[in-house]
């Protein structure tokens, strides 16, 4: 079966809302074995709406709308799909009640436009609302279907796992199970990623499951998508377990996590393991670096903490920096050796360069500088990072951090 998603509202397509819905269904979608091809985002207009649904059902067997179920004029989700039928919409005096009771039960009086949630598109059934005051309307069309939920998270999400997905798999016989899982890389460009991984991907074409996907994440790195349907959710993880290992073969330390695994939380779990604290002395990053340690949950346990050197003096006196450039291995080497002695840390990193807009000890925009102290051993990188000064901030912070998670890798003690 093949359902569609049908996201309905202006604000989303002004950028004032992000629609998190259509991610959120195609996700349990995908959960349930249920394939979705499209998702369309349409504004409040009852010709755009209606157009909308009408391609959706052209292509696809069951169609799920999402928002427009509201008590206002622009909230016209009901209409359309009724024009869409060709049928009326017909008041329901049982839902006009069970409105009015959820108003009295909150204390609040109800607005004679609340009734308009309790009209019903004819042929239709609701489905009961539990969150909010607008039910949700399962519309058979022949051997299709079109779903009307709510716009608001935390009213649809309930509705579609409690009503949508079941009456979905009852129609469709689909007992399949589509995961994901998601290889996070850092160090190489997309294009370099594509073809180190091409030989993956040619070998999938002909049996096409699983499948291998590249999605790109700007300062978050690059991410390799597998996806796999099976039978049972035990036999779609064997097939991703089977095709990351694959993968990691080819990609090595490229891959620093997997799904929302962030490159502090890999960070913060191999220094847990290996009962090392850490200390930071940084730059042209002005305590991003520390930032992100810190929003880590537990980062008191190996987190000591940050001196951000942002003028050349305070290199000097507080990490007994040699005097001289500041731009430089040299500077970044004696700056990670500061941090573990000043703050007490079993390692230490360090970043300093050049974020912009000019040049830098003669330096170019982009020069970036990290090193990492580890057991005795300093050892430092030089990067030419691009984009405007925020971007290098950021990107040098992510690119510290995966220094020392190779370093920590290679750490025997």
């Amino acid at each position: 079966m093949r359902c569609e998603v049908v996201a309905v509202g202006t604000e989303l397509l002004l950028g004032q809302v992000v629609d998190t819905n259509s991610a959120w269904i195609g996700d349990r979608l995908a959960l349930a074995g249920i394939d979705c091809h499209f998702q369309t985002k349409v504004g409040d207009n009852h010709a755009r709406i209606v157009s909308a649904i009408r391609i959706a059902l052209d292509r696809s067997d069951a169609v799920l709308v999402c928002g427009g179920l509201g008590p206002t004029s622009d909230d016209i989700t009901r209409e359309a799909i009724a024009e869409v039928l060709g049928v009326a919409l017909v008041r329901d005096p049982a839902m006009v009640e069970r409105i009015a009771q959820i108003f009295e039960s909150r204390k609040r009086d109800m607005a004679p436009s609340n009734e308009r949630q309790a009209d019903r598109v004819e042929g239709a059934t609701f489905i009961p609302q539990v969150r909010g005051t607008a039910p949700g309307l399962i519309c058979p069309v022949g051997d299709k279907v079109v779903y009307a939920v709510p716009g608001v998270p935390f009213e649809m999400e309930e509705m579609l796992d409690r009503a949508v997905i079941p009456d979905l798999k009852r129609r469709s016989g689909v007992t399949a199970v589509i995961l994901s899982r998601m290889l996070r890389t850092w160090g190489t460009a997309e294009s370099t990623l594509g073809e180190l991984v091409a030989g993956r991907v040619e070998a999938l074409e002909a049996r096409s499951n699983p499948t291998i996907a590249f999605l790109a994440s700007g300062i978050e790195g690059l991410k390799v998508r597998i996806t796999a349907k099976a039978a049972t959710e035990a036999e779609a993880t064997a097939m991703l377990d089977a095709e990351e290992a694959e993968l990691r073969a080819i990609l090595g330390e490229l891959v620093f996590g997997i799904d929302d695994q962030s490159m502090e939380r890999v960070v913060a779990d191999l220094l847990l393991e290996r009962g090392l604290t850490l200390g930071v002395a940084e730059s042209l990053t002005g305590g991003l670096v520390a930032s992100r340690l810190a929003e880590t949950a537990g980062a008191s346990k190996w987190f000591r903490g940050s001196i951000v050197c942002y003028d050349s003096k305070v290199k000097f006196d507080l990490l007994d920096v040699p005097e001289g450039p500041v731009v430089s291995a040299e500077a970044a080497e004696a700056m990670a050796r500061g941090a573990c002695k000043a703050l007490e840390a079993d390692v230490g990193i360090s970043v300093t360069g050049v974020a912009g807009p000019t040049t830098q000890e003669d330096q170019p925009v982009g020069t970036v500088f990290m090193a990492v102290a580890l057991g005795g051993v300093f050892t430092s990188a030089e990067s030419h990072l691009p984009g405007d000064r925020q971007h290098v901030r950021m990107f040098s912070t992510i690119s510290v951090l995966d220094m020392l998670r190779r370093r920590l890798l290679k750490w025997k003690g």
